[in-house]
């Protein structure tokens, strides 16, 4: 090799060494043992990592009211997948603010300690659902991937990976993993009044058209539905006054107690929705002024 070869080669071999030293280093390997929720981050170079969460959600199941069908099918079926046996994908839907999301973050903080970890996916990421699964590959714990607040638009794509991880390649679903979903859409996707149009009756049953079958076979690939509903104006007083509780701000007098159930009323009208959310940010609003007057 001639010297001018070789000066071109240490001077390549430099450069690279200089563009290694200013790329990131690469991502910590997760600490499935110390933490118990995950998000997943996109990669600068592709790919991406399991980011943990330093401070996970601590809500608990006795705070969520209303919803104690949902709670013992949903329980139910995470023991079921802690314990090694058979259990369903789920999709959480209904109307909004009614508990689907701090359910399944309730569920962690009741069972991370029987191995029960959580990884939150976004939607845009769900083409990575095989590389998630690989790194969790051969671990003791048991995942859930959870799709918050998911739904999909008119032209929209991605829907089609997501199919094909629940059920839908031809490589077997990881024995260590399930999908916990929710959204606001029983079938994930808008509906119009014109694809029902393309209904037919034959032989006295309906058959949809292609593309409401199309929508219904990817909610079908879900083996566990749970639906959500609004609020009664009792059960939504009833979950003011836990949340108070909870906020050591109970009211100690009748008069104090009425005057805050009208509030609360008020309160839930002007936001045009009763339900667990709305009961919670105004237990926050009102044990805020309670503490201020009893602090004066």
């Amino acid at each position: 090799m001639s010297d001018d070869w070789q000066r071109l080669l240490e001077r390549a071999h430099a450069l690279l060494d200089r563009l290694e030293g200013l790329l990131p280093p690469p991502p910590p390997e997760p600490d499935f043992a110390a933490v118990t929720a995950f998000r997943w981050r996109d990669g600068q170079r592709g790919g991406g990592f399991l980011e943990p969460v330093a401070h996970p959600h601590g809500i608990r199941l006795e705070d969520l009211r209303g919803i104690d069908e949902q709670k013992q099918a949903l329980e139910r079926n995470t023991r079921q997948f802690l314990a090694g046996l058979p259990a369903n994908n789920a999709l959480l839907w209904g109307s909004r603010g009614t508990g689907k999301s701090s359910l399944v973050k309730a569920l962690l903080n009741e069972h991370a300690g029987d191995g029960l970890r959580v990884i939150e996916v976004e939607k845009h990421q769900l083409i990575n659902l095989p590389a998630i699964v690989r790194t969790l590959e051969g671990r003791p714990e048991r995942f859930i991937l959870f799709c918050d607040d998911l739904s999909f638009e008119a032209g929209e794509s991605a829907y089609k990976g997501l199919k094909a991880a629940l059920d839908g390649s031809v490589a077997a679903a990881p024995e260590n993993a399930l999908v916990y979903a929710t959204s606001n859409r029983r079938h994930l996707m808008p509906e119009f009044q014109q694809e029902n149009q393309q209904s037919r009756m034959i032989g006295g049953e309906v058959h949809h058209g292609e593309t409401v079958e199309e929508k219904i076979s990817l909610s079908d690939r879900f083996g566990l539905w749970l639906s959500f509903h609004p609020f009664g104006q009792d059960l939504y007083l009833q979950a003011v006054d836990h949340w108070l509780e909870r906020f050591g701000m109970a009211p100690t007098d009748a008069a104090t107690r009425e005057e805050i159930r009208r509030r609360a009323l008020q309160w839930a009208l002007a936001r045009g929705a009763r339900s667990g959310r709305v009961a919670w940010q105004f237990a926050r609003d009102a044990a805020g002024r309670l503490g201020l007057e009893r602090g004066r």
